[in-house]
């Protein structure tokens, strides 16, 4: 087992395990879906439609929180090869230096600090990366929550390239990502709305390939901006609120994954079940 398979299975065992060796505190569960807009397609010079479903789970425990995502992304038009199908996954595990520790860490407008275990997970190009950093809970007035997190991005295991996997990605330089996610609940009359979603950079860096014969990939570095507005329809029909909601998600992706000049600019119409 070579150093980046260890680090990778080390970073899965502790955001998976360490965790869950105390029950919830505090938990919801949702399926989003998203459908419409025209999405770039790096790598084909055209855009498709995405219909994207995904499912998210966010949870405290004693000594912190787990936050993660699974994506199913559809691919449909011009840009995409064929009709498309694609997976994407985050876990994030924070442990709270405030509760572990028992002291009040709050200065400003930030209320506690954690350390942050992220893991992402691309099949498609079989690729994985460790984040590890730190986390700064905010304060805010009228948020329901606002986080910063600002971590390493480190590329771990990758796809060789052959014929039967195509063009993978080998390896890549470690870089950083700062993430700024939030939910902000307000009324309109007798109705409940949310502002949520985040804002995050990730530093450019190169990426190599079996086929590139030494020379790099050179990666942009990347800004992507995905808030959702969204309505609780569930209250407005009868049935219990805060557990059906539609709205919009509006996605700017400046240098899409890292392609200089790819960027997409698109709002999607968003249905939420909250169980």
């Amino acid at each position: 087992m070579n150093i980046k398979t260890s680090l990778s299975a080390l970073a899965l065992t502790a955001a998976l395990s360490a965790p869950m060796a105390s029950a919830e505190i505090w938990g919801n569960t949702e399926v989003q879906l998203q459908a419409g807009g025209e999405l770039e397609v790096v790598g084909t010079g055209g855009t498709a439609t995405a219909t994207i479903t995904t499912f998210q789970h966010a949870g405290g425990w004693e000594y912190g929180d787990n936050f993660f995502f699974v994506d199913h992304s559809r691919l449909s038009g011009k840009g995409a090869v064929g009709d498309s199908a694609e997976f994407y996954g985050e876990w994030y595990s924070n442990f709270s230096l405030g509760a572990m520790t028992g002291n009040d860490l709050s200065f400003g407008p930030v209320k506690d600090i954690g350390l942050v275990a992220g893991f992402n997970y691309a099949p498609e190009v079989d690729s994985t990366w460790v984040l590890p950093g730190v986390t700064f809970a905010l304060d805010l007035p009228g948020f329901a929550f606002a986080t910063l997190n600002t971590s390493a991005y480190i590329h771990v295991s990758g796809a060789e390239d052959t014929p039967a996997n195509g063009f993978g990605v080998v390896d890549e330089d470690t870089s950083f990502m700062v993430d700024f996610a939030w939910a902000y609940p307000f009324k309109i009359g007798s109705t409940s709305w949310s502002i949520e979603g985040h804002l995050e950079y990730i530093q450019g860096r190169d990426q190599y390939h079996t086929f590139s014969f030494g020379t790099p990939t050179e990666l942009e570095s990347w800004i992507l901006f995905q808030p959702q507005v969204r309505l609780d329809v569930g209250e407005l029909i009868g049935t219990p609120s805060n557990r059906l909601f539609a709205g919009i998600e509006y996605q700017y992706w400046k240098n899409k994954l890292g392609a200089k000049g790819v960027d997409d600019n698109t709002v999607q119409f968003l249905a939420v079940w909250r169980f």
